[in-house]
């Protein structure tokens, strides 16, 4: 999966239907221990109440695993609905728990569905959706000197500059595409002739 949309940091929203309050929290995971550690720290917080629904989805050794739970509501009327929301939004590496706190009044089979769905929406629709894409960290060493010519040509090429540290040379963590790589690759192709560096390359996604 060269791309897929995720969220930056974890989000709340509520929904009240006919007296049931829907509490919906939405997470970034990297992992499916992570989603299942996040589902145990949600089921104790709310303790008191009748279901915590779930819907993940996760990239691991490059397959998605998706997984949900209708944790005791009739079955495909929650965990099912929210998972369709994260694929339909192409969304991964995020775990969504959808929080029931019956009020009282029966919903029916369509409106668990609706509440549900609603309370998935709501909560990314709240939360800060970024674009993940397969690429590289870069990190280059050079001398002083150079450090502005290497800030004017990420500058010209988009290049992102996560950080600079400052030794007996430069050391800049750049972070690019993995077709950007050419870039790095080949450095009179892209009048790197003039910079003296050394290059350590690692894949992130």
């Amino acid at each position: 999966m060269k791309e897929f949309n995720t969220i930056e940091k974890q989000e709340t929203s509520e929904l009240i239907e006919k007296k049931s309050k829907f509490i919906a929290n939405i997470f970034h995971i990297n992992n499916i221990q992570e989603a299942e550690e996040k589902i145990e720290q949600i089921r104790k917080k709310y303790h008191d109440a009748r279901h915590n629904c779930y819907a993940y989805r996760v990239l691991e050794n490059e397959s998605i695993i998706d997984r949900s739970s209708d944790d005791g509501e009739p079955s495909g009327t929650a965990g099912a609905p929210m998972l369709n929301i994260l694929k339909k939004e192409k969304l991964c590496n995020i775990l969504v728990i959808v929080t029931r706190y019956f009020g009282g009044i029966l919903l029916g089979t369509g409106g668990l569905v609706r509440a549900y769905s609603q309370s998935t929406q709501d909560v990314i629709e709240k939360s800060n959706v970024i674009l993940k894409q397969e690429g590289y960290v870069a990190i280059i060493e050079l001398e002083y000197k150079e450090l502005e010519k290497l800030k004017y040509f990420c500058k010209k090429k988009g290049i992102k500059i996560i950080d600079i540290t400052y030794l007996e040379n430069v050391s800049v963590k750049l972070e690019f595409k993995k077709e950007e790589k050419e870039i790095f690759a080949n450095k009179e192709k892209l009048r790197f002739d003039y910079l003296n560096y050394t290059i350590m390359q690692e894949k992130f996604i």
